[in-house]
């Protein structure tokens, strides 16, 4: 499986980004795709996750103002981030798992992305 994310970029407080991570490669039918962020200094965290069935979930650091969808023809999962603060500044991850549990610790996944990088300025 390949991940490949795109869209990332510099923004204004209060403004908006797309993320992008197209897939390759799958053999099942069942998977669990979450977004992950990194900013310097600071853990690994997951900020939102879908699964095959379309079941998402958000950190509660994000919700209300990230969501994450799937477009199945294109095998891509969106990650749309509104209301951006300075502390969302960080590279954003996607990840991937064969099965459709999904779980927040980063090990659980198999697959990742090389990353891309968001900036938030004041």
């Amino acid at each position: 499986v390949q991940l490949v994310e795109s869209g990332g970029g510099s923004a204004q407080t209060g403004g908006s980004l797309r993320l992008s991570c197209a897939a390759s490669g799958y053999t099942s039918s069942s998977y669990c795709l979450v977004w992950f962020r990194q900013a310097p200094g600071k853990e690994r965290e997951g900020v939102a996750l879908i699964n095959s069935d379309s079941s998402t979930t958000y950190a509660d650091s994000v919700q209300g103002r990230f969501t994450i969808s799937k477009d199945s023809a294109k095998n891509t999962v969106y990650l749309q981030m509104n209301s951006l603060k300075p502390e969302d500044t960080a590279m954003y991850y996607c990840a991937s798992r064969s099965r459709d549990l999904c779980r927040w610790e980063s090990w659980w996944y198999d697959y990742w992305g090389q990353g891309t990088q968001v900036t938030v300025s004041s």
